[in-house]
């Protein structure tokens, strides 16, 4: 929003939230009519633009996930400073622009003389659309555009595009309702001399919109990807087409670069920023990444692949839900991605994140197979990474043994691997009161490192533990992690009957409904594992996960980790997080976690600013 909000700033639809989609119902009544009822329609206008709206919603998608992939990978990044939640959430609404050129489209090809019935292409349109463009269109925004930045309109208009200093693609067309009324008008330049002309075409007609879209997500992609050797081959171009660099500099100096997409105009007026040949070949060589440290993670379900960063901008910046009606629809497309990096996609950078002198980098596998984890882990000991952390199943016990397997197998190994267990446990161990707790139930997931490490921290503490386990073999594996001194504490069981006086359960696995019902009134139900214990209990409390809130200095989160609120990261990210900062030599990968190990991890997360994230909640 602008710094003083004039008129005709929000958007008309904007208290429809999602169900401004409505405003499109008629096109899709009247393409049902006319293809399926036999209605008839000049040109089939309607499922035209349905189609065109579609594409264009697609065509900024792609631009988004383009945009942050290479804004996390790539030296060529313009401007390094963070993206935050509050910029996700200001330009989460970039949409409004398609249905409003929809709702100004179906009108005009109905009133303006020679817009029905059109071909669907004319190449002298296609010459007359160049010139209203270069002309007219150009000149005229130009400036108004200059007049946007005077101080009564920027204040109360033109500022909220300014709030976003790093730009993404949807950064282009997030403006107040009013200034898009003026861009309309602006545009329709070009529009308006097709009709004039009589040379108008479906084809240029939304090409021309689309061509523009593409335009504009270059100028705000914030990475320069332009050769220079188009410049030098051609050095009269400088003049007709801007670069991201050339615009991202009216982002950070804001009074120059004022041009539309034809740098001309700022130079033929004085206005062109004097950096701006050096920015860009600055951006072209690029600039030297360092990276400490790295978190391989992978995707979780089918449609988690719209919950990462390079997702859905606004869907990835909420705690991950696979309830949405809109998210379930895209499953078969979200299938067919799975399918494709299943088969032939490697590790990708997924986020790029900084902690004082420490930079981070997210990698996701598509698969996590025992080949690709130790390929990601080679292949950042090669990039300079300090430390990697295993996400998820990537540090499952049975596939690599926590990690161990790879330390085994490369003995020369520089760069720590950590599955960030230690944390994990001892957010759990400080979750519960110490001197108000004499007995636990720990629901055995197999005997993992966090319940083995909890379980002996618990007996050495004197607390009575009770260890619900499936097999024999559990149950030595568990007590050989225990101390033999403390190993009267530990009770394995293999029923829920002898502990459902237990009130505190420390959960492993899934808990189903019945398993639940068989606690007593008042239990405390703590997870162990990355996500909830599904609440179905209203005389019971369920705790969150293993998980802390972070630094305000780490810098470009905005994106939620799985289910986690905002600015909050799991136990395991963060212990790998710590790992680098306090410059620990060796690996976390060990199979068993001590009670020291548990203090100073703890201790040294708390002393960088990381808190324990509580969430404490009844159904």
């Amino acid at each position: 929003m602008a710094s003083k909000p004039g008129p005709l700033t929000p958007w008309p639809w904007a208290k429809l939230g999602n169900f401004k989609y409505l405003l499109v119902t008629p096109f899709v009544i009247k393409a049902i009519h006319t293809n399926l009822l036999g209605g008839q329609e000049a040109d089939n206008f309607s499922l035209v633009l349905l189609i065109f709206i579609a594409v264009r919603y697609l065509h900024n998608q792609l631009w988004i996930s383009i945009s942050r992939y290479q804004n996390a990978r790539s030296k060529r990044q313009i401007q390094s400073k963070s993206i935050e939640f509050e910029q996700v959430d200001r330009e989460r609404t970039w949409d409004d622009y398609i249905i409003f050129y929809a709702l100004l489209l179906y009108p005009a090809h109905a009133i303006i003389p020679g817009a029905s019935n059109l071909p669907l292409w004319n190449t002298k349109g296609l010459i007359v659309t160049i010139l209203a463009h270069d002309g007219p269109v150009e000149f005229t925004y130009y400036w108004a555009h200059r007049a946007l930045h005077h101080h009564f309109l920027y204040s109360r208009y033109h500022s909220h595009h300014h709030s976003s200093f790093v730009t993404e693609p949807i950064t282009s067309v997030v403006h107040p309702f009013a200034e898009h009324i003026m861009y309309a008008a602006i545009l329709s330049m070009a529009q308006l001399s097709l009709a004039i002309t009589n040379t108008a075409s479906i084809g240029v007609v939304l090409g021309y919109h689309l061509w523009f879209d593409l335009m504009n997500n270059m100028g705000h992609c914030n990475f320069e990807f332009i050769p220079q050797w188009a410049f030098e081959i051609f050095p009269f171009l400088k003049y007709f087409m801007y670069t991201p660099s050339f615009h991202s500099l009216h982002h950070s100096q804001v009074r120059t670069n004022f041009c539309l997409f034809m740098p001309i105009y700022d130079y033929l007026y004085g206005t062109v920023d004097e950096s701006s040949d050096t920015l860009y070949e600055a951006a072209c060589e690029g600039r030297k990444e360092r990276l400490d440290f790295v978190c391989l993670t992978h995707l979780t379900n089918l449609l988690s692949v719209f919950h990462l960063r390079l997702g859905f901008a606004s869907f990835a910046a909420k705690p991950y839900s696979s309830s949405k009606w809109y998210i379930r629809m895209l499953w078969p497309i979200s299938n067919a991605v799975r399918l494709v990096l299943s088969t032939f996609g490697r590790t990708f950078t997924s986020e790029k994140n900084r902690l004082d002198r420490l930079h981070m980098q997210t990698w996701v596998i598509p698969r996590y197979t025992f080949q690709l984890i130790e390929d990601s882990i080679l292949d950042a000991e090669k990039k300079g990474a300090k430390v990697i952390s295993l996400g998820l199943l990537n540090k499952n016990e049975d596939l690599n043994e926590s990690g161990k397997q790879f330390v085994n197998q490369h003995e020369n190994l520089r760069i720590r691997i950590v599955d960030g267990s230690t944390l994990a446990a001892a957010f759990v161990l400080n979750s519960i009161p110490e001197k108000e707790t004499s007995e636990v139930l720990i629901i055995s997931g197999g005997a993992s490192k966090v319940e083995s490490g909890i379980a002996r921290a618990l007996c050495e503490r004197g607390v009575r533990v009770q260890l619900l386990v499936d097999s024999e073999e559990q149950i030595e594996k568990s007590k050989m992690k225990v101390p033999q001194e403390f190993r009267h504490n530990l009770f394995p069981v293999t029923s829920y009957q002898s502990c459902i006086i237990c009130k505190t359960w420390i959960v492993g696995r899934w808990l189903s409904r019945e398993d639940q019902m068989k606690a007593s009134k008042g239990t405390r139900f703590i997870p162990l594992l990355p996500f909830p214990i599904p609440n179905v209990r209203d005389d019971c409390t369920y705790e969150t996960v293993p998980a802390m809130s972070v630094p305000k200095n780490l810098e470009n989160l905005h994106a939620c980790e799985n289910g986690l609120p905002r600015r909050v990261l799991s136990a395991w990210r963060v212990g790998g997080i710590v790992h680098a900062l306090e410059d620990w030599n060796h690996h976390e990968c060990d199979d068993v976690i001590d009670s020291d190990s548990v203090t100073r991890v703890w201790e040294a997360a708390i002393k960088h600013g990381f808190f324990p994230f509580k969430s404490i909640k009844a159904k």
